[in-house]
């Protein structure tokens, strides 16, 4: 029988089985599968009263909440986009993304009040605005009131397309203008079955919303948590305290982080003062992790910490260092070294490391070449920029743009990103790995490598180094420390200890860009092809 794939069947599934279970818990409200259900066909209902139509945009600019969590399927119940923004995105570079994607209507919290008065004058296609909190003068219409209009009936599963768009994210642009990365019905459903298989096999864990939505829908979370019944908590806003207490108080089972995120959390002055026993996995990706990362979050959480890895463009989770039954590991270090990896393909994933020709490199853990992905998670296409799409399709393949080794059984370690790769007198230098020597010395908070042009070498690896509160180290103790851990040709030539934590993306990726910027402005920079 073929039923189309839309993650609407996974919002049913988890109202038809769990109803009476408590699935949603934001601040202090909490919602069953059957009253969350019920929201998001008003939420469905409303928007069509407001004139949404399909194939229509419908943007969110909010922190983790419920409101959004019902935008994931209420949204697409009305048959429109769900496009959840990036909060902390400048107004410019909202106003690009919104004037390009065009949505009718745009769901606010209120504290974006000032910003939504400027969106008005300049984002021209939005009809309606929509305010999650009280009336204010920037919003047309609340939330609980477009609620509060009609419900609608369950639809019939006949009646969707699978191949209609139901999502759209927009890149973080790090290489030009923003692109908006589509995702159809199926392309969701199936993603979301990949990683409730992978992840989600136990109905009574709690699933600690720690990645804010707008990033990919928090890593595809919603629709398998909500396909498999699991209590989702929602964390609006990431502070270690916060996140300590809800893993007490929710009795949270897993949690995902960017490994800023877990930093943040290992050096928060309240680290052991709560109950986290509860949690039974940690998963770390959205940046690479380092078998140090991975050892003290295991030491401070007892419980298994593994890496990940995946693109915008995939849905967004592709591979997982979970552990593989057929793997030996040759003892502690080795299996930690493994933990930290980006690991090997979740069901429905394709993935191969290889050179400019497409062909595979030899899986020996040195030779580097290009991650290139198939599968039914892979995106349908970049939004209206069929040549930005072309350019990045090799045969089905995606190119990632990320550097890596892998051995024979496919685990996969990423070197660097493409563009992060540092030649340095024809020597290719992991930034990545430049980064994860550092980090193994005790008083190292963060810190970052990028390249620095260089009259002799081209150029060299430059580092940004924060310190732990009370903590220091010198230039000179920092340099003994690598001696014993990297080549001396990949030593950083310039060290620059910083006050403060370094420039991050809205889901607390660091941007080395413009660390990189301090010292290419004005030049040119040759990058790996």
């Amino acid at each position: 029988m073929f039923i189309p794939l839309t993650p609407i069947r996974c919002l049913y599934r988890g109202v038809d089985l769990y109803g009476r279970k408590v699935g949603v818990v934001s601040g202090a409200e909490r919602f069953t599968y059957a009253q969350f259900g019920e929201r998001c066909e008003r939420l469905a209902a409303g928007l069509k009263s407001e004139g949404v139509e399909a194939g229509d945009r419908v943007a969110y600019l909010s922190f983790n909440n419920h409101q959004l969590l019902e935008g994931y399927f209420g949204v697409v119940l009305a048959r429109a986009m769900m496009m959840p923004l990036n909060v902390r995105l400048t107004p410019a570079e909202l106003i690009q993304i919104l004037n390009h994607a065009e949505p009718r209507v745009l769901i606010f919290e209120n504290d974006f009040a000032t910003l939504v008065e400027h969106l008005r004058q300049a984002c021209p296609s939005i009809r309606r605005f929509v305010t999650i909190n009280q009336e204010i003068p920037a919003a047309d219409v609340t939330y609980e009131e477009l609620l509060s209009r009609e419900r609608m009936d369950r639809p019939d599963p006949f009646a969707f397309n699978e191949a209609d768009i139901a999502e759209l994210f927009y890149t973080s642009g790090s290489t030009g203008a923003p692109k908006g990365v589509m995702l159809s019905n199926r392309t969701l459903y199936l993603h979301g079955m990949a990683v409730a298989g992978t992840f989600h096999r136990d109905d009574t864990a709690v699933e600690l919303h720690t990645i804010p939505l707008f990033h990919a829908n928090g890593w595809g979370r919603p629709q398998a948590a909500t396909m498999m019944g699991v209590t989702q908590v929602m964390v609006r806003r990431f502070e270690p305290t916060t996140v300590f207490r809800l893993i007490q108080e929710e009795k949270a089972t897993a949690m995902s982080l960017v490994p800023t995120m877990a930093n943040a959390l290992l050096n928060a002055p309240d680290l052991g003062q709560f109950d986290t026993s509860s949690l039974k996995e940690i998963h770390i990706g959205g940046a690479a992790a380092s078998p140090e990362l991975i050892e003290r979050m295991e030491q401070a959480f007892h419980c298994p910490v593994m890496g990940g890895y995946g693109l915008t463009e995939t849905c967004p989770v592709a591979t997982s260092a979970r552990v593989k039954g057929t793997m030996q590991f040759a003892g502690e270090a080795d299996r930690l070294r493994h933990m930290a990896m980006a690991g090997w393909p979740i069901p429905g994933v394709e993935i191969k490391v290889v050179d400019p020709h497409m062909r595979e490199v030899p899986r020996d853990m040195e030779t580097i070449g290009e991650v290139v992905i198939r599968g039914d998670e892979v995106m349908d296409g970049y939004y209206k920029d069929p040549e930005a799409t072309r350019n990045v399709m090799t045969d089905g393949w995606l190119h990632t743009g990320d550097m890596a080794v892998w051995d024979e059984e496919t685990y996969i370690h990423i070197v660097d990103r493409k563009k992060d790769i540092i030649i340095s007198g024809g020597e290719n230098i992991s930034s990545i790995e430049v980064e994860k020597a550092i980090f193994a010395h005790p008083a190292v908070m963060e810190c970052a490598v990028v390249s620095a042009p260089d009259a002799k070498w081209g150029e060299v690896p430059a580092a940004f180094v924060v310190c732990k509160p009370g903590r220091t180290v010198t230039q000179e103790e920092l340099f003994q420390f690598l001696e014993r851990r990297i080549a001396r040709f990949k030593m950083p030539r310039i060290l620059e200890f910083v006050d403060g934590p370094l420039p991050k993306t809205g889901t607390g990726k660091i941007v080395k860009r413009e660390l990189r910027e301090t010292f290419w402005a004005g030049k040119t920079r040759r990058v790996q092809g």
